[in-house]
């Protein structure tokens, strides 16, 4: 896909220095899964504290032996 943006010559630069990538799109490409990443690691950060336990649930129980 083919798009036209304007980026910061001195962002690209530092991305560029800091990267293994080696190019441009190389750059671009792992930024937006670096991005991804972490937006969907703070989504379900989001659902910590969210999940109701049954309080009388008996985790012990089922290492006993039967």
């Amino acid at each position: 896909m083919i798009q036209s943006i304007n980026i910061d010559d001195d962002l690209i630069a530092q991305a560029t220095q800091l990267s293994d990538a080696g190019d441009l799109n190389g750059v671009i490409e792992m930024a937006l899964r670096e991005y991804i990443d972490r937006r969907q690691r703070l989504q379900i950060v989001d659902l910590f504290g969210t999940i109701d336990y049954d309080e009388s649930f008996d985790y012990k129980m089922q290492r006993q032996k039967p």
